[in-house]
């Protein structure tokens, strides 16, 4: 099973799962070692990223609703800063 599932939402699915109530994090530019020891979903609000994964690696943009499944263990590569809002399930 895919470790990083990465969809597109419909603005009638983001308000109903009140998307826009998650707090937000920004970062800049960087690439840093993450692990995940919660899954966390979020919004991609702005920004690009790589996530490199041990099963490929995984483009990221705004728009796009991203699932990251708890232990899984990447590197972010920030290509353009990042705004998301998440939430730890």
């Amino acid at each position: 099973m895919a470790q990083v599932i990465i969809e597109k939402l419909s603005d009638e699915e983001i308000k109903a799962r009140g998307i826009e109530t998650w707090p937000i994090w920004t970062k800049e530019v960087s690439r840093f070692d993450w692990a995940y020891d919660s899954t966390e979903q979020c919004l991609i609000l702005d920004g690009q990223i790589v996530v490199e994964t041990s099963e490929g690696n995984y483009s990221i943009k705004a728009g796009d609703f991203v699932t990251f499944k708890q232990g899984l263990q990447c590197v972010w590569d920030i290509k353009k800063a990042v705004r998301k809002h998440y939430n730890f399930i």
